[in-house]
């Protein structure tokens, strides 16, 4: 009788769609995948124990979105909350929902982190190399096989956010705390807490923790501490007209015509801040003195010195962070430190900030691809030296697409499209019995950096990241209605991506 195979020498697993990542994108790439394709086998890997990407990980006080839900939340699936920007538990509620509702969660396969990759041109397949982590910590490895590889991991390292050197901080007799690791016991009732950035996290960290009452667990005092100033815009944290849409008509109409609303109103803004950028500088400076105290100055720390949206808007529900700042219960401090002392923070002006708590909300490491190591028959893929296809697909990187939301909109709306997209690429290889899909380059298009935005993640990060190219389709465009005429309803064989 002949022994049977050890499970080592068994050939590995194979689905139709490797999925990477069970955050906003994965999950929403999967209930694409399930409506559109149904009879296409599928897996999600997940390095985290936990569905849900940056609305698990995150866990500091007040994490909220930063685009309204009715365009951050999924096309095919409406939004049922009433705040526009909603906080991340409800968020990851919603994600975990959706992953029901459509059977994701039977396909996800928590503690898989995707380490290399190898596309084998003869078998016309990805070969995944995988690390298993149990839940005792133990680590094994396996591989996976699959037709069509679908990146859906974010764009920034999970592990770690970006913390720069500050001199003397070994010397603080404080606490230092990193929004992305949040520790779950930290007590910062009445205590002085310095936040050093003026992000998104910043301005949702400074009132979530300054205006709740001390007996309530609220800081005694919060200092937001900012290099240079960050435009802030504050939004109706429930948004009227809205309301008055979802009251008068059925849910799936009014979740579209509010959804419209929003991608048109955001386009408006990002369009009259690009070619009036001097007149948006003066609307949003009077919207900043009508919600500080009379007499502040609004020059010093509310006045950036780039144009709206070089960087990305940071928008603030019923404007909690000037509230915070009237109440007397936070300031904003402008300046560069100098050093760390056992007290708090010394500025380069000779000020000092005293501190029990620094939190540094100092931003992302951006990480393409979620680290995976990517190669081509054995050749490895140097993603600065590709050009991205529709900002989804690499040039000469076969049956492989990313997930990069935008950066002056809603994440899903990029990557709901990028999720339509690639059920139409798959129908239609499948109808003309074809099997790869690859962009070939033109080396005539000019090369460009991948993103055209100031953001330090961004600049720190260029030299990583695929090119851009200076005329469509390598061309990035940050433009819903653009993509949806192009990623939704474009021809397909364009004479750029080959396919055979």
């Amino acid at each position: 009788m002949t022994p049977p195979k050890s499970a080592a020498k068994r050939a590995p697993e194979h689905v139709d769609v490797l999925i990477v990542g069970a955050g906003l994108s994965g999950i929403g790439a999967a209930a694409q995948l399930t409506r559109e394709l149904p009879g296409k086998s599928y897996v999600v890997l997940e390095g985290r124990p936990r569905m849900g990407g940056t609305w698990d990980l995150f866990r500091y006080p007040g994490i909220r979105s930063d685009s309204d839900m009715f365009t951050l939340g999924y096309r095919f699936k409406p939004w049922r909350g009433e705040k526009s920007l909603a906080d991340g538990p409800s968020i990851l509620a919603y994600v975990e929902e959706t992953a029901r509702e459509y059977g994701v969660d039977r396909h996800i396969r928590y503690g898989h982190r995707v380490v290399s990759v190898n596309w084998d041109s003869a078998a016309k397949r990805w070969t995944a190399d995988i690390d298993v982590t149990d839940e005792a910590g133990k680590v094994t490895t396996t591989t996976m096989t699959t037709s069509f590889l679908y990146a859906c991991s974010g764009y920034y390292n999970y592990d770690h956010g970006y913390e720069p050197e500050f001199p003397g901080i070994e010397s603080f007799g404080g606490t230092v705390v990193h929004p992305q690791h949040w520790p779950e016991d930290l007590d910062y009732s009445g205590k002085k807490v310095v936040v050093i950035g003026s992000g998104a996290t910043a301005v949702t960290l400074v009132p979530a923790m300054a205006l709740p009452p001390v007996a309530e667990g609220g800081a005694g005092h919060v200092t937001m501490l900012q290099r240079s100033p960050t435009y802030i815009l504050p939004v109706p944290g429930i948004d009227p007209i809205s309301q008055r849409i979802r009251k008068v008509m059925p849910e799936k109409a009014s979740y579209t015509t509010v959804r419209w609303k929003n991608v048109t109103q955001a386009a408006a803004l990002y369009g009259a801040s690009r070619k009036w950028p001097g007149g948006m500088r003066k609307f949003i400076r009077k919207l900043s003195v009508k919600s500080l105290p009379e007499g502040y100055p609004v020059d010093v720390h509310f006045k950036p010195r780039y144009d709206p949206w070089d960087q990305r808007l940071c928008l603030v529900p019923d404007g909690d962070l000037f509230e915070a700042i009237k109440a007397g219960r936070a300031e904003v401090a402008t300046g560069l430190i100098d050093s760390f002392d056992e007290t708090g923070i010394v500025l380069t002006n000779g000020e000092h900030l005293d501190a029990d708590i620094v939190v540094t909300a100092t931003g992302l490491e951006l990480l393409a691809f979620g680290g995976i190591v990517m190669s081509i028959d054995g050749e490895p893929v140097k993603a600065p030296e590709t050009m991205a296809y529709k900002a989804m697909m690499l040039s000469g990187v076969p049956n492989f697409v990313f997930t990069v939301g935008y950066t002056n909109a809603s994440w899903t709306l990029k990557a709901d499209l990028v999720a339509e997209y690639v059920c139409r690429l798959l129908r239609h290889l499948d109808q003309n019995g074809l099997k790869v899909a690859v962009p070939v380059r033109d080396p005539n298009v000019a090369e460009e950096p991948f993103m055209d935005f100031s953001a330090g993640y961004v600049l720190r990060a260029l030299d990583e990241l695929p090119k851009q190219g200076a005329e469509e389709p390598w061309k990035l465009k940050q433009n819903y209605l653009h993509d949806v005429r192009t990623l939704r309803r474009g021809k397909l064989d364009d004479g750029v991506l080959s396919m055979s």
